[in-house]
């Protein structure tokens, strides 16, 4: 007998479910899965950024590329859709998409970009996680800023072309991938002195985007010195009205209103960068002498000054007329200033010596103190009794400072700023146009090759709240100046105040760095083409056009 089991009963079809794909959306999805195989691969590495990612875990099979539909959607949190409209911005003027922004409780790619805040993530308070894949790309922050960090290295992932400021055409493709990333200082800054030559606010709000692209965090301006003071005080209005009407060489000088200053800190802000005001005292105080005779220890006016020398002029120690306008001037400034700091400069002041000096500073770090903010000054403060908080930027040039070592010991903290690898207004080489010498000639790579968690000597690395990277002016006399001193030697701070100390690697930044001159190139940014530096020599500029591109190779 035949063990053949019998067929059987005949199976049936079950009808599609509301769930299935159709057969248009089956052809979609076929279309897209196509193009994504037939596209070229994405024309930077997921570790092509500046400063270097704490992690990152490449998918090759992972690329994305932007399509014209595509919508930004952000966590419904008014922090995280701020960012989404910014990352809108940045994308809207190469692209030519429309890029709408929305938010939702659960922020989902679906093909475009989703910012998600998430307070649970262990990502810290300015780490972030950027997941590029086929089906869109999300980042994930426990904060405004964590988002913010994430949608610049974002930025730095896309073609070059994206820094043009009118539509071109180029497939804006993202490589594959997860970036998860956080800071190694808290402290990322770098310094714009606007009291030897005066600049225009929207000078500063461009620094402010240079600062922001690499992901520093703090902008410390040099608000006067003995050419010029550079910041209205109502309650001392000759300070601006005389002491603001002159500038290293003879120029006019200038000023900012209250106003023009609150611009500044809010344009910052809203890139998460605090604004560290310096009104350096006691020394470097001639404009407000020139203002102010009474202040001056002989009570007599000085002439205005338009040299570079240093160390001349001081305000009365022994006159309480002196701690009045002290309390006035940072009162007011404090009232301006919405972040922590004040910094009292406290540099040079080669006439007001020993206990005179120590006994000028501890009661100027009270009244910071009073104001409910935190003293930062040059390290020349380090002999004065210690106050809660108080930090010190260290700007020495050998790395060994036992007085400052002492200061630490009784509870500083650090800012390291050495003058021979992070003053900015150091020249390149020899025959660079503007700049000094004083402190060595800094190329690139010494900018580079240093570690501030190491830099002084007895200072361990915990003492040490970060790295700010400062351009004295005397030389520096527009923005064009500015760009050229500040490029390409500020990414390489901003990547010491970043990365990881394990991701120091010169030969893998000078690429990384090199990758960078396209976009300021397109940006119509000023740089130093540095010569240790690779620079591409044949860069592609995409076709401009002046309607939105259709996107025909979506992922």
């Amino acid at each position: 007998m035949s063990t053949t089991p019998s067929p059987g009963p005949t199976a049936v079809p079950a009808p599609l479910s509301a769930e299935e794909p159709d057969a248009a959306t089956l052809a979609r999805t076929a279309e897209q899965t196509a193009g994504m195989l037939l596209a070229p691969a994405a024309p930077h590495r997921l570790t092509d950024v500046v400063p270097a990612p704490q992690q990152a875990r490449p998918d090759p099979t992972a690329d994305w590329a932007l399509p014209a539909e595509a919508v930004i959607v952000s966590s419904a949190d008014p922090a995280a859709f701020a960012v989404a409209e910014q990352l809108a911005q940045l994308l809207r003027p190469a692209t030519g998409y429309p890029l709408p922004v929305t938010d939702a409780t659960t922020p989902e790619p679906a093909g475009g970009i989703a910012l998600v805040l998430d307070d649970t993530a262990d990502l810290g308070a300015e780490g972030y996680r950027l997941d590029i894949a086929t089906d869109g790309v999300r980042v994930t922050a426990a904060t405004g800023a964590g988002l913010f960090y994430g949608v610049q290295t974002l930025r730095q992932l896309l073609p070059a072309a994206i820094e043009s400021p009118s539509p071109v055409t180029e497939r804006w493709a993202l490589p594959g991938g997860t970036i998860t990333d956080a800071p190694r200082f808290p402290y990322r800054g770098a310094m714009l002195d606007v009291a030897r030559h005066f600049f225009a606010v929207e000078d500063v709000l461009r620094v402010v985007d240079h600062l922001a692209r690499y992901k520093l965090n703090h902008l410390h301006l040099h608000l006067t010195d003995d050419q010029g003071w550079r910041i209205a005080v109502d309650s001392w209005p000759k300070l601006t009205t005389v002491g603001g009407t002159t500038e290293v060489g003879g120029g006019p000088g200038g000023h900012y209103t209250k106003a023009d200053y609150q611009r500044i800190v809010s344009y910052a802000a809203a890139r998460h960068i605090t604004v560290v005001p310096e009104i350096d005292l006691p020394g470097h105080t001639n404009s407000a002498l020139v203002a102010y005779p009474e202040l001056a220890p002989d009570k007599t006016a000085p002439p205005p000054y338009t040299g570079t020398e240093v160390g001349f002029s001081y305000v009365d120690p022994a006159d309480e007329r002196t701690y009045d306008f002290v309390a006035d001037v940072l009162g007011e400034v404090a009232a301006l200033t919405p972040g922590p700091w004040l910094h009292i400069g406290g540099d040079e002041a080669f006439k007001v010596k020993g206990e005179v000096y120590t006994g000028f500073v501890e009661r100027v770090q009270r009244i910071v103190a009073d104001l409910g903010k935190t003293v930062v000054g040059w390290h020349q403060l380090a002999p004065a009794a210690h106050l809660d908080g108080r930090v010190l930027q260290w700007w020495g040039t050998n790395g060994e400072d036992p007085t400052t070592v002492d200061a630490v010991r009784r509870g500083a903290r650090l800012i390291v700023s050495p003058g021979n690898h992070a003053y900015l207004d150091m020249k390149y080489a020899p025959d660079t146009p503007i700049g000094h010498d004083w402190a060595g000639l800094i190329d690139v790579r010494k900018a580079y090759d240093w570690d501030p968690g190491m830099h002084v000597a007895g200072v361990p690395a915990e003492a040490v709240l970060g790295v700010e990277a400062p351009l004295w002016t005397e030389s520096v006399t527009s923005l064009a100046d500015i760009e050229l001193l500040l490029l390409p030697r500020l990414p390489a701070i901003a990547e010491l105040g970043w990365s990881p100390r394990a991701s120091h690697d010169w030969a893998g930044f000078r690429d990384r760095l090199a990758s960078q001159g396209p976009r300021w190139t397109t940006a119509g940014i000023t740089f130093h083409r540095a010569p240790e530096i690779p620079w591409p020599t044949a860069p592609t500029i995409p076709t401009q056009r002046t309607t939105p591109q259709t996107d025909t190779a979506k992922p």
